[in-house]
């Protein structure tokens, strides 16, 4: 193979690893975080005792308690101030923390199934079981009406009809990208260093590459997370919800960080490499060059 194909082969390999090397890491998460029931409980448990989100739950389940409780207009603002510190104060309690993870993992295993059981309609998720923890709360604190507090099986879609079609493909495109990607972005780095003529300006690029490519996922999660927030209903906390969409992506976070690094230290290395092969040819050029005179006059 001649040097030229040689290092058009290598420059195509190496381009690609970079390439993958983010989208790797975008499917791993999807797929072995997000989609893992033990790592998602695991991220959204702790996010019981974080004060945005607490104050959130509380603001959305005072306002549906005293939808369905009707007192006198003189007694509306004792009320409601006495259900919203009672149901703050119920989101300090073993109760609340086993509610909210009862409803963050029926939602996350209802989307689950249905984006990997190709099920038709919107996914929905009941909350009935939470409001009748907070009903048996109320009355032991026994506050008035609490006993009239309605517990309907309220039904909130968590995933529309149209998204989950979108959603599936790329779904099942990221369950299977999600072992192989990553393993074909080392293949072609190493493949790629390999062939090319210049090794060590084949591994600099790659460390180069792979460095502007972390920084690219970074940024995509940071403009994900502007986008989520701006399209957010109203009514709905975006404090609570930049909580959660921080903590879900963590991990992603985390690896665009670590990739980052690794390859500004491959970059570097290389390139320190190459400044000391430098050096070390300069400085024995003269001793050579004195050599080479010595030997032609012994000549």
């Amino acid at each position: 193979m001649s040097p030229r194909v040689r290092s058009v082969l290598s420059a195509v390999l190496i381009a690609l690893a970079c390439l993958l090397a983010p989208l790797g890491a975008l499917s791993t998460w999807a797929t072995y975080g997000l989609g893992d029931s033990d790592r998602y409980e695991a991220t959204v448990a702790p996010l019981a005792a974080d004060a945005d989100v607490r104050d959130a739950v509380a603001a959305g389940v005072s306002d549906g308690i005293l939808r369905e409780v009707h007192v006198r207009p003189r007694l509306q603002g004792p009320v409601n101030h006495y259900v919203r510190d009672a149901v703050l104060s119920f989101t300090e309690t073993e109760a609340y923390r086993t509610a909210w993870e009862t409803a963050n993992m029926a939602a996350h295993d209802a989307v689950m199934r249905a984006l990997r059981d190709d099920r038709a309609g919107a996914v929905t998720v009941d909350l009935a079981p939470v409001t009748e923890r907070v009903k048996r709360r109320l009355a032991a604190d026994h506050m008035p009406l609490a006993d009239r507090i309605p517990v309907e099986h309220t039904e909130v879609t968590v995933l529309g009809a149209a998204d989950l079609a979108r959603l599936r493909k790329g779904f099942h495109v990221l369950e299977v990208a999600g072992f192989w990607l990553p393993v074909a972005a080392v293949a072609f780095a190493a493949v790629g260093v390999v062939l090319a003529v210049r090794r060590r300006r084949a591994v600099l690029a790659t460390g180069i590459g792979t460095a502007l490519g972390a920084a690219l996922l970074a940024a995509a999660v940071a403009v994900g997370r502007g986008l989520t927030l701006a399209g957010l209903p109203d009514g709905v906390s975006r404090t609570a919800a930049g909580a959660v969409y921080d903590a879900l992506t963590e991990t992603l976070r985390f690896v665009s960080w670590l990739l980052l690094a690794a390859g500004l230290t491959v970059a570097l290395t290389a390139a320190l490499a190459g400044a000391y092969t430098r050096h070390r040819r300069a400085a024995d050029a003269p001793g050579q060059a004195a050599a080479d005179r010595s030997t032609r006059v012994g000549a």
